[in-house]
């Protein structure tokens, strides 16, 4: 999982840095709003900690701005105001978490995951078909796919995007730990994969290419009519 964490304490911000990439996260680090903006056009976020006081802006509004592109990812603001408005405020401008500082890394940490999970677990349910990105398994109808490794993770990666539509290279920086070590190819593979091994064995498609814009995940497969009625819901 990729964690965006924009802090202007340098000291704190290498601290966050490490702390999570020791334990398997993904993460890249600004200092301030232009440079945090810049990585959320470019990247696919599960979560963005940021500071609330930037050199350059606030992160409630950085918050809002993450919100508006996806919905899904959480945000975690950490700041040093104390008061009881303020953490109502960030939580009523669309915050996942708020943490005072001066924090306990472990304490962080332990949020930062509670945050991660989707619904409550990392398990990803969508009528019949089950996700399990923990045991690196698959299921529909009952019935275990055999789906491992990258196409594994790209297909946990879309759907956990499904509102959204993601570049080939988002799905490089958001799944493969050397991005700039690999071409874009490797992507195509893994897509080819899911569908030769899970969709047309099943007679369902779990993913759609949007052409010269990337991939979404597609499944359950709806009707126009379907479509325009869940629109109106």
């Amino acid at each position: 999982m990729r964690i965006l964490i924009i802090e202007d304490e340098i000291t704190l911000n290498r601290t966050l840095q490490e702390g999570l990439a020791d334990f398997g996260y993904q993460v890249d680090a600004a200092e301030n709003y232009k440079d945090a903006e810049y990585f959320i056009d470019i990247r696919n976020y599960d979560l963005v900690l940021t500071d609330w006081m930037l050199p350059d802006g606030d992160g409630i509004e950085l918050c809002k701005l993450v919100k508006n592109r996806s919905s899904r990812t959480a945000v975690v603001i950490i700041s040093a105001r104390d008061d009881k408005e303020s953490e109502i405020e960030a939580l009523k401008s669309g915050a996942d978490d708020y943490i005072k500082k001066p924090f306990d890394f472990d304490i962080l940490l332990a949020r930062i995951e509670a945050r991660l999970r989707f619904g409550g677990t990392n398990v990803i349910e969508i009528d019949d078909l089950i996700i399990n990105p923990d045991e690196e398994k698959i299921e529909y109808d009952g019935n275990e796919i055999e789906l491992k490794g990258k196409p594994f993770e790209v297909l946990t990666h879309l759907a956990r995007h499904r509102d959204q539509i993601v570049s080939k290279e988002q799905l490089l920086d958001a799944i493969w730990e050397e991005p700039e070590l690999v071409t874009p190819n490797v992507i195509e593979v893994a897509i080819n994969q899911i569908r030769q091994k899970m969709d047309k064995p099943l007679n369902i498609s779990t993913i759609e290419t949007i052409r010269r814009r990337g991939y979404r995940f597609c499944y359950p497969n709806l009707t126009e009519e379907e479509k325009s009625a869940k629109a109106k819901a």
